[in-house]
């Protein structure tokens, strides 16, 4: 058996564990239904980092499985993207993500050039302020 072969095996072991152990909190329900939920995504996600699967969309082929190679970056709309989401049997599918809001103006604020120079010339004028008044009053 070949190291890719076996490091599938691994992989596809894992997700399996996942999987059942997602199954398992499922039942509860509340938190541990949020929790199993994300364990779902985890395993799929996961069953992507399959070795021979890396391999063949490095090279631009379609993974083994028969499923055509998936873009760095998807443009899915959002309806298909809850549709590929796994679900445990008798779970609803999972609320749509509340609408984004928009982000304020971003201010750059000043130039951090500008604020380490004012500061050296602080610090320097600082530095000569106290040893000129040290001068004032020497020590005997």
């Amino acid at each position: 058996m070949s190291l890719t072969k076996r490091l599938d095996a691994f992989v596809e072991r894992g997700a399996g564990a996942l999987e059942s152990w997602a199954r398992d909190l499922a039942v509860d329900g509340g938190f541990r239904r949020q929790v199993a939920e994300e364990l779902l995504e985890d395993a799929a996600f996961l069953r992507k980092l399959a070795p021979t699967k890396i391999q063949a969309r490095a090279k631009g082929e379609t993974p083994p499985t028969g499923v055509p190679a998936e873009p760095a970056v998807a443009a899915a709309e959002p309806t298909a993207a809850r549709a590929e989401q796994p679900t445990v049997a008798g779970m609803p599918p999972p609320m749509p993500a509340p609408p984004a809001k928009p982000r304020p103006a971003k201010s750059d604020g000043p130039n951090p050039f500008v604020v380490i120079g004012v500061a050296f010339v602080a610090g320097v004028a600082l530095a000569k302020l106290i040893d000129w008044r040290g001068h004032a009053h020497p020590r005997r």
